[in-house]
């Protein structure tokens, strides 16, 4: 089996990586916009390709890397710089389609796209919502406008390349430990100061009683992404594992206590900030977590034969731990400055 993963250097990318290569008989290629040191796990054994998605002349690019494969997995995608959303666009959704029709041109019989519990249009969190629930996204959230713009697309295109069997993984927030100096950078800042976490926790942690939200660890996710390919699924599936996090749940890992903080304050607090360049998590990110839904995995257990290893307050745990450590996938371009 040949798997082309488009994307293969990120948080989701990199754990993709390592649980394909657990199967024998896989031949892997990575596409990323700069291709990795390809002597350290796990980039060891791919092909690789540095190829930016976005640009014209993409598609006649990656046609011929395309053929002969099994499947291309996209999760390519840019969350900053978000002050220039038609720069995200580019990569986001220009780059997107770039991949999927480079895909249908070079006779690929499988797309399978990282969709987001974020494309999801808002819901109270007391119902737990499947797949069927309108994949329309939040208007005030660039990501979540971004997944949605993609899915209305990836319908047409479904319409259009019916040989091809599309797969859509709509995870809730990706967590890994090795992940944690990147994401630190793409929503705190580089230089915020992380080490004292592992001498101290904070007295306090204001939070919005509206931050219910749920997350996967990448090793559950790149096993939802391994039986997708390999039992050729096509359609949506909601990924995410138990509990659901809330501000208790975040407390108790860090062994400390959360005091309630006015979802409103906290949005304007984020705004100002983020319009200043003190900080560059837009506020469309404080949407996200208290407007998604709650989703129901129950498609991806019956389906895919899927059931996550590792629980929701070990999976923020392990982040808190590479916070701290500010850990890093080796060799990730995306960390080499």
């Amino acid at each position: 089996m040949r798997v082309v993963v488009v994307g293969a250097t990120g948080n989701v990318g990199t754990a993709i990586l390592t649980r394909f290569q657990n199967e024998p008989g896989v031949e892997l290629v990575g596409v990323a916009r700069r291709a990795p040191r390809d002597d350290a796990p796990p980039y060891v054994g791919v092909e690789w390709h540095a190829l930016d998605v976005g640009v014209s002349g993409a598609v006649e690019r990656l046609t011929p890397v395309f053929e002969g494969a099994d499947a291309v997995v996209c999760v390519a995608w840019a969350l900053q710089p978000n002050h220039d959303e038609r720069r995200m666009h580019r990569t986001d959704v220009t780059g997107t389609r770039h991949v999927a029709e480079a895909a249908a041109r070079a006779g690929v019989p499988q797309f399978v796209y990282a969709s987001s519990v974020g494309t999801y249009a808002e819901s109270t969190k007391r119902v737990r919502r499947d797949e069927s629930w309108p994949a329309t996204g939040l208007a005030s959230s660039v990501y979540s406008r971004h997944k949605a713009i993609n899915e209305e697309w990836l319908d047409a295109f479904q319409l259009e390349h019916p040989e091809v069997v599309v797969s859509r993984l709509r995870p809730g927030l990706v967590l890994q430990q090795g992940a944690a100096a990147e994401i630190i950078g793409l929503f705190a800042g580089r230089r915020v100061p992380t080490r004292w976490l592992q001498r101290a926790t904070p007295p306090i942690l204001p939070l919005s009683r509206r931050f219910v939200s749920q997350v996967v660890h990448a090793t559950d996710l790149a096993e939802a992404f391994w039986r997708v390919v390999d039992l050729r699924a096509g359609g949506a599936f909601n990924i995410a594992t138990e509990p659901v996090v809330d501000p208790a749940l975040v407390a108790g890992v860090l062994d400390t206590r959360t005091i309630p903080f006015p979802y409103r304050a906290l949005r304007l607090l984020v705004s100002a900030t983020w319009r200043l360049r003190v900080q560059p998590t837009d506020p469309g990110w404080v949407d996200i977590a208290a407007k998604v839904p709650v989703m129901s995995t129950e498609r991806a257990r019956t389906i895919l034969g899927w059931s996550p290893k590792v629980p929701a307050d070990a999976a923020v745990a392990a982040m808190v731990v590479g916070i701290a450590e500010r850990s890093n996938v080796e060799s990730s371009p995306a960390l080499r400055g």
